[in-house]
């Protein structure tokens, strides 16, 4: 069993992914070989200043592997002592065409090797690696694996209400706000949505059209999302939220704090029983520029697989 220090402190936090992929109808996964510590293990990286675990994970498989991931289903969390710290390494499943091609950067990696689940499980030097590979083969045997993220973001930090005397619509992010919403970018690229569902008040936009942009990610303009409209016909906003699960593609919708509520009933009806309670049930549900992210399988019309909230780099 993996250990941590008495008091349950973690003093360095660290993130990967189990990149895996079908070859011949056969679940095939990734291990690395480190020559530093002459050991297989998963591509994983120590967090930098500045960086969420999501970013980690994908900054260190585009060094060590040469990948470019998008996350998938989160896989258990290890953790370990090394030395006189405690460690924990947050993992990602991640799906991987069968066209990509894994380069070790023959720094932290001399060899790679595409090997099926329970070769991969022989040849971790570390048994605590076993936990996040197990969960993938259950995934993958129970046909969940392969999944699509639907994200939902809560503008980023807007100038105050009190202080505003024009269009509501019109209200800007604060100072604090951009700052949000840069980090909102970089934190959506570890899921790449490929479509952008918003409301078109200033303060929406604000947050994620510097994604789209960077990204070419196609934005929708949706006005049942705005308070106002939300307000006179819940029942509109609701049939926006739920038209992001008659697609296959990774999609985020970014609103406000009262809509939150419509939006999360609406998700109630695509998750599990025990996964609802997840669900943030008091105001104000999430926190400016927070994102709950959603893994629904792809191919199907199955019920979410994963829930997370995650909270972009505040500085």
């Amino acid at each position: 069993m993996a250990k941590s220090n008495a008091s349950g402190k973690i003093d360095v936090y660290a993130a990967g992914c189990l990149c895996w992929r079908r070859s011949a109808g056969e679940l095939q996964v990734l291990v690395i070989h480190r020559p530093r510590y002459d050991d297989w293990s998963w591509p994983k990286g120590k967090q930098d200043n500045g960086e969420t675990l999501p970013e980690t994970a994908v900054r260190e498989l585009r060094e060590e592997v040469g990948l470019s991931v998008r996350l998938g289903v989160p896989l258990p969390s290890i953790r370990y002592q090394v030395r006189d710290q405690s460690k924990l390494v947050k993992y990602w499943a991640a799906e991987i065409s069968a066209s990509a091609q894994a380069t070790p950067d023959h720094g932290e990696v001399d060899e790679l090797r595409w090997v099926r689940a329970d070769q991969a499980r022989t040849m971790l030097s570390n048994a605590d690696d076993r936990e996040p590979l197990d969960e993938l083969v259950a995934l993958h045997r129970n046909g969940t694996l392969s999944t699509r993220p639907v994200i939902i973001v809560r503008h980023a930090k807007a100038k105050p209400r009190s202080s505003w005397q024009r269009a509501e619509g019109d209200r800007p992010l604060a100072a604090t706000g951009k700052r949000q919403a840069l980090a909102v970018t970089r934190l959506l690229a570890a899921w790449q949505p490929r479509r952008v569902h918003t409301s078109p008040w200033l303060r929406c936009m604000s947050t994620v059209i510097p994604y789209a942009k960077k990204y070419s990610a196609k934005v929708k303009e949706r006005s049942q999302l705005t308070e106002a409209a939300h307000k006179r016909s819940p029942k509109k906003a609701a049939a926006v939220v739920e038209q992001l699960f008659d697609t296959e593609h990774p999609v985020v919708l970014c609103t406000h704090r009262p809509v939150l509520p419509t939006v999360f009933k609406v998700l109630a009806r695509h998750m599990p029983a025990t996964m609802v309670e997840e669900l943030p049930d008091t105001d104000p549900y999430l926190s400016p520029g927070e994102m709950l992210v959603l893994q629904m399988p792809r191919n199907t019309k199955g019920r979410a697989v994963s829930c997370e909230i995650i909270t972009p780099f505040d500085d």
